[in-house]
C-alpha cells in the first residue's frame, strides 16, 4: 500500500499509479481508502476531478518513501552485499546511450554477475527529479545550473562543445558556417541544448534554425545527408565507426562544456552500486572508444 500511494504521488493519478504497479484502478483506490481508515486521516482532497495529496497526505508520503526504502535495504543491509545483488535503475541521457553506458554496463556486469541493470533514457532535468522522488536509483545526467538539496553529485567527464558538419561543407570559420547555413538544434529542453543556446547568444551569433533534435544520432544523420550543421557534444567515448562528418572547434580557445556525471539520493542504499557504475564509467572515459576490442581488453 505504501508503494501504490508513492506511484500515485510520482504519476498524478490513481490510473497511472494502477499500470506502475501493475494493479487495477479499483485496487488502487481501494487500497488508499484503507490506508486513511487505518491512518484515521484524509490522505487524498477528492473535491478535485484528480484526488490531491492533502497537507498531512504530503508529510506522510515523505515518511512512507523512508519505510519503503529501509524495506528494501533489510537483505542487502543483513547479507553485507550493498546492493550489488538485484535490481539497479539507471537513468541516462540519450547521447550516453552508444558509447559511454554500454561500455561502463558491460564492464560492471563483468564485475558483478547478480546485478541487473535497468537502463531508462530520458532528459536531465526529468531524470534528477525521478532520482529526487526515488523512482530511480541513480542517472548519469549533464549537471544543471542548480542541483536540488539531499541529491549528491559524482563527476564522470566533461564534453566540449563543437560543430559538426557534411564532409562537402567548405571553410573552416565556425562563426560564418553557423550565419550562413541551416542549423539544426539541440533539444532546447536539455540542459545541453540550452548551453549551446547561451553561447550563441553571448558571441551575437544569429543561426538560421531548420529543425530541433532530441537525439544525438538524428542529429548526426541529418548532417551526414548535408541537410544542415549542428553543435553537439563531443563524446567522452567515440563508437568504433563515428560518422563521416567534420568537427570543429567553436572558437580557438575551444567552445563551452557540458558536464558529465551520476547523481543520487544521498539517503540512497544503493550507495556501493553507484560507487562501482562510477568507477566503471571513469574506465570507459580513459579508454575513450567503445568497440569490441575495448571490451574484451576491459572485462
Amino acid at each position: 500500500m505504501l508503494r501504490t500511494l508513492i506511484a500515485v504521488a510520482d504519476n498524478g493519478t490513481f490510473s497511472a499509479a494502477a499500470e506502475a504497479v501493475f494493479v487495477t484502478h479499483a485496487a488502487v483506490s481501494q487500497q488508499m481508502r484503507a490506508l486513511e481508515e487505518d491512518w484515521r486521516v484524509a490522505i487524498f482532497d477528492r473535491s478535485t476531478r484528480t484526488p490531491e495529496l492533502t497537507p498531512i497526505g504530503r508529510a506522510l508520503l515523505a515518511k512512507a518513501r523512508e519505510v519503503v526504502r529501509a524495506y528494501d535495504d533489510i537483505v542487502p543491509s543483513v547479507l553485507g552485499d550493498d546492493g550489488l545483488k538485484g535490481e539497479f535503475t539507471l537513468g541516462a541521457v540519450p547521447t550516453s546511450l552508444t558509447g559511454l553506458v554500454p561500455f561502463a554496463t558491460a564492464m560492471l556486469k563483468a564485475k558483478c554477475p547478480d546485478l541487473h541493470v535497468g537502463l531508462f533514457p530520458g532528459l536531465s532535468i526529468p531524470l534528477i527529479h525521478q532520482v529526487e522522488r526515488n523512482a530511480l536509483d541513480g542517472a548519469l545526467v549533464a549537471r544543471p545550473e542548480m542541483l536540488p538539496r539531499g541529491l549528491v553529485w559524482h563527476p564522470i567527464a566533461s564534453e566540449e562543445m563543437v560543430l559538426i558538419c557534411a564532409q562537402k561543407v567548405e571553410g573552416d570559420d565556425p562563426v560564418k558556417l553557423l550565419r550562413n547555413l541551416p542549423f539544426i538544434r539541440f533539444s532546447r529542453d536539455a540542459v545541453v541544448g540550452s548551453i549551446i543556446e547561451k553561447w550563441l547568444q553571448a558571441n551575437n551569433i544569429a543561426v538560421h534554425d531548420s529543425m530541433e533534435l532530441a537525439g544525438l544520432e538524428a542529429i548526426y544523420s541529418m548532417v551526414v545527408a548535408d541537410l544542415g550543421i549542428s553543435i553537439v557534444p563531443q563524446p567522452c567515448v567515440e563508437i568504433a565507426n563515428p560518422p563521416t562528418l567534420r568537427r570543429l572547434a567553436l572558437s580557438p580557445k575551444g567552445g563551452p562544456k557540458r558536464e558529465l556525471g551520476l547523481v543520487q539520493r544521498s539517503d540512497s542504499t544503493k550507495t556501493r552500486v553507484i560507487r562501482e557504475i562510477a568507477a566503471a564509467m571513469e574506465r570507459a572515459v580513459e579508454v575513450g572508444v567503445f568497440s569490441p576490442e575495448s571490451i574484451s581488453e576491459n572485462i
